[in-house]
């Protein structure tokens, strides 16, 4: 008998099924995109029938949302538990910069960009957008708070300098995706620009001329 008809014979409790599917769901989006995300794609993951997958998840457009708030939130956890370990406000901000641009996330810059197009037609996709972004917010916002407090920073307005952060990064990894070089060098850029707006020392923000913890 086939791996492949084994696989189909296999009784599994609801919680694992359930789980199976939304971590196919998962994998599917990461590879081929949120719109992949169908109950004939899932159940074909899977290896069972689209009526079964359709049992545990009726509302692909709930499933879309579900599976892009667990995909996005994980790195905003991780990115904010990596800040954490820094001993400073400007150690934070200059590794935050930099831990956004960085290419091995565009995956998950991917499933942003592919989310606030598909956003517009689902609004169970939409409301988790926002609701992310928001999570965003406040982790780039509890940065900038910390760096006036402790003098490291000038500006006085944290969320607009927060906003304005997440805009420019959201367009440089958008960028990224088609690989246009329109800038190169753009962490530093991003970085210089940066130092302006929150009132750092030149070049304290820059890649490579940060201290080292």
């Amino acid at each position: 008998m086939s791996s492949t008809l084994q696989k189909r014979a296999a009784r599994k409790t609801p919680s694992e099924r359930a789980a199976e599917i939304t971590e196919a769901a998962k994998e599917i989006a990461l590879e081929q995109g949120l719109s992949a995300i169908t109950l004939r794609n899932v159940a074909a993951r899977v290896g069972v029938a689209s009526g079964l997958v359709a049992h545990y998840q009726p509302n692909v457009e709930a499933l879309v949302a579900g599976i892009f708030t667990s995909i996005v939130a994980a790195e905003t956890e991780e990115v904010s538990g990596l800040l954490d370990r820094l001993p400073t406000p400007l150690e934070r901000l200059g590794a935050l910069l930099e831990t956004l641009l960085d290419d091995s996330r565009l995956d998950v810059t991917a499933i942003w960009v592919e989310a606030w197009t598909l956003g517009r037609r689902n609004e169970a996709l939409a409301a988790c957008v926002r609701e992310q972004m928001d999570a965003w917010q406040a982790v780039v916002e509890r940065v900038v708070e910390a760096g006036i407090a402790a003098g490291e920073f000038e500006s006085y307005d944290a969320p607009s300098v927060a906003w304005q952060i997440l805009g420019m990064v959201d367009g440089l990894n958008a960028h990224a995706l088609v690989r246009w070089d329109g800038v190169s060098g753009r962490g530093t850029h991003l970085a210089r620009a940066v130092e302006g707006m929150v009132g750092a020392v030149r070049g304290s923000l820059v890649p490579g001329s940060r201290p080292q913890s």
